[in-house]
């Protein structure tokens, strides 16, 4: 594998690259077409272009993608989008560049990149290679989230077409509906020889600074080592919904020092009764789980003053 250096030389000389949009996703219908021209004008070759128009088929098309051999895959979409390209690029030799068209962008605000079709492609032309940790879900790679409780129902519940026109409001507005009859949970987990104990709605494994749009604390990132994992109120339902608004409110000015979260490179977490599990918006089973990080398990570009560890 070439160092990251290399990489970086080579896409800044050869513009060798891949396009998958998922044209599903909020903006990417809206936006293929124009990307795929600023692409072309910024000098970039390429070999293939790919529009997502159906639900599946996104890692067929990824992998015929890969197949012509790319130093970089760009993807456009939401975060599921992203998610499933970080997914399959894990441990390669081609670089993910981001296009945030989705809803929330979590990844992308992450890593510093603003959903902002210009600004994406001024990273994708004078940014560099760097690496970032992905998180183990069991051993399913994830780029953002583990949702354990009301948010695995809420992934499965949530109309499409309730996402496609009220946008990151599909979600909450889901959950209160689900919220009246969700049953709290009793989850242990066990991490460095400690164990926490929550009875909750809801707990999140994050990996990196943001969630549901908004930072989750000032100082997580996705090149930290480090997992962050914290449940959101208590059994009560006045409580999620107290601490949901709070972290909306005051994640930018949170550290991970602070109560209620445990940042850890790898935890066990179970449940008093199996509970649905989604990871980065979809469903992957249910509780107990192992969850983990990948150290440095994906290339992506990102901005030239980005810091690389």
């Amino acid at each position: 594998m070439r160092t990251k250096q290399e990489h970086s030389a080579d896409i800044r000389r050869d513009r060798r690259a891949v396009l998958v949009v998922n044209t599903r996703s909020r903006r990417g219908r809206l936006l293929y077409d124009e990307a795929r021209q600023r692409l072309a004008a910024a000098g970039f070759e390429l070999l293939g272009a790919y529009a997502l128009e159906q639900s599946g088929g996104l890692d067929d098309l990824i992998t015929e993608a890969l197949g012509l051999q790319p130093d970089l895959l760009i993807a456009g979409g939401g975060d599921g989008t992203i998610s499933t390209a970080g997914r399959m690029l894990a441990h390669q030799d081609v670089a993910l560049g981001l296009l945030p068209l989705g809803t929330t962008n979590n990844f992308a605000r992450t890593v510093r990149i603003e959903p902002d079709l210009d600004a994406a492609i001024a990273t994708l032309v004078d940014g560099k290679v760097i690496d970032v940790d992905l998180g183990m879900a069991g051993d399913v790679p994830f780029t953002n989230h583990v949702g354990i409780g009301l948010s695995a129902e809420v992934m499965i519940s949530a109309p499409p077409r309730l996402k496609r026109v009220a946008g990151r409001l599909a979600y909450p507005m889901t959950a209160l509906g689900l919220l009246a009859r969700h049953r709290p949970v009793r989850a242990t987990i066990r991490a460095d020889g400690r164990e926490l104990r929550f009875h909750t709605h809801q707990v999140y494994v994050a990996n990196g600074g943001f969630h549901a749009g908004r930072p989750i604390t000032a100082d997580a990132h996705a090149d930290d080592r480090l997992l962050v994992a914290y449940p959101v109120g208590g059994a009560t339902r006045r409580e999620l919904l107290r601490e949901t608004a709070r972290n909306a409110a005051t994640g930018h000015r949170r550290t991970l020092h602070e109560r209620p979260f445990l940042a850890v490179r790898e935890l066990w977490l179970e449940t008093d009764r199996p509970v649905a599990v989604e990871v980065d918006g979809e469903p992957r089973g249910t509780t107990p789980m192992r969850i983990a990080v990948d150290p440095n398990a994906l290339r992506i570009m990102a901005p030239a003053d980005s810091p690389d560890l």
